[in-house]
């Protein structure tokens, strides 16, 4: 008897499973004759032809946005000493001739006490060159001996100008008599590159320079491609860029240049797009992502990838023919890049696909 209770029982869960089963499935099997749209929902749906398509292949690349090194300007120390003040911060905007550091320098204080030295020989070489042309005339002193006052003269103006060249090049125009010189922007644009605050030793080895600045209305992205894909890659071809502060906005692009080499610390290939960036939006460092697109010389159906509706396994659109006609149709995918599906079978080329609401349609078609 116990055995007759577990086998009805056993037999009760199959029926069970059996009628959910065919429940789930109905949407397969199981199709609306006719549903007409009404006049509303007709404004909330739309519609894509299926086409013949291209079939393309995407690759997707990490990258990171730079600055374009061929529109920037480095600006370097003129000589040693101590950073008194440096008023901009990374990313701020300069304009041209705006100071963007006061340098005491002991190389520049130095300069002008040669200065002061260089005129007292001056003024000494010129009262001895003096009295040397008046004793010359009076013929008192040799001729000899005026040339050589005059020269010791012209030596002294050239050691002064020698020591005024030094000024301008350890210290420039902005150097004063107390050792500071200044540094200042030669152009308009914005810090991409701060190495110094205020306090900070400059070392007379120091070769680094200490400000970049770049008008960023074009940027770089340098992106990865590793040693599987690098055949895919090639100079000229269309990318599309996303970045993670933007998701939505897509900046077209081609790849202009990739390296011949390996990058030794990850072991990929460097390529660079370069981007118009007039709205200022991409800032360096940004992390981006790269979408390589490339024909494969392959044609397949294609609708877009809204129009699919995923049921129990499997892939169907909806298909419109008019607002009184429509059905479900089982398709089969080849692949889907980005927007776009390619489809092995289940559709006509001009076969029309509803794309938007299409779940709500499907689920009225399907008796839901």
């Amino acid at each position: 008897m116990k055995t007759i209770q577990l086998f009805a029982a056993f037999m009760g869960i199959v029926l069970l499973a059996s009628c959910y089963a065919k429940k789930q499935d109905k949407t397969i099997t199981k199709e609306k004759d006719s549903y007409t749209l009404s006049d509303t929902m007709a404004h909330m749906i739309k519609i894509d032809a299926v086409q013949l398509c291209d079939v393309n292949e995407e690759l997707e690349l990490s990258g990171e946005v730079s600055y374009d090194e061929n529109k920037v300007v480095k600006i370097y120390p003129r000589s040693s000493g101590q950073v008194l003040q440096s008023p901009f911060s990374l990313g701020d905007k300069v304009e041209a001739g705006q100071v963007l550091a006061v340098i005491k320098s002991a190389d520049v204080a130095g300069n002008y006490a040669d200065v002061s030295s260089a005129e007292a020989d001056i003024a000494i070489a010129k009262r001895q060159m003096e009295n040397g042309e008046a004793l010359y005339k009076n013929g008192i002193a040799s001729e000899r001996e005026y040339e050589v006052a005059k020269e010791d003269y012209r030596k002294a103006l050239a050691e002064r100008q020698k020591i005024n060249a030094q000024i301008q090049i350890n210290g420039g125009s902005g150097a004063t008599a107390s050792g500071t010189y200044t540094l200042t922007a030669p152009t308009s644009g914005y810090i991409v590159e701060k190495k110094v605050n205020g306090g900070d030793f400059i070392r007379p080895d120091m070769g680094d320079n200490l400000f970049t600045i770049s008008d960023l209305k074009d940027v770089w992205v340098w992106a990865n491609v590793y040693e599987a894909d690098i055949a895919k890659v090639r100079e000229g071809t269309d990318v599309q860029v996303k970045t993670l502060a933007y998701p939505d906005k897509i900046y077209p692009g081609k790849i202009d240049k990739i390296s011949q080499v390996l990058d030794p610390n990850n072991k990929a290939l460097k390529v660079r797009i370069r981007l118009d960036n007039a709205d200022m939006m991409l800032k360096p460092q940004m992390f981006a992502t790269v979408v390589v697109t490339n024909p494969l010389n392959e044609q397949a159906l294609c609708v877009s990838t809204k129009a699919l509706i995923q049921q129990n396994g499997k892939t169907y659109v909806v298909v419109y023919n008019n607002d009184h006609d429509m059905k479900i149709a089982e398709v089969n995918v080849l692949k889907t890049v980005g927007d776009k599906t390619y489809l092995n079978s289940g559709l006509a080329p001009g076969q029309k696909v509803i794309t938007q609401n299409e779940i709500f349609i499907f689920q009225q078609l399907a008796g839901d």
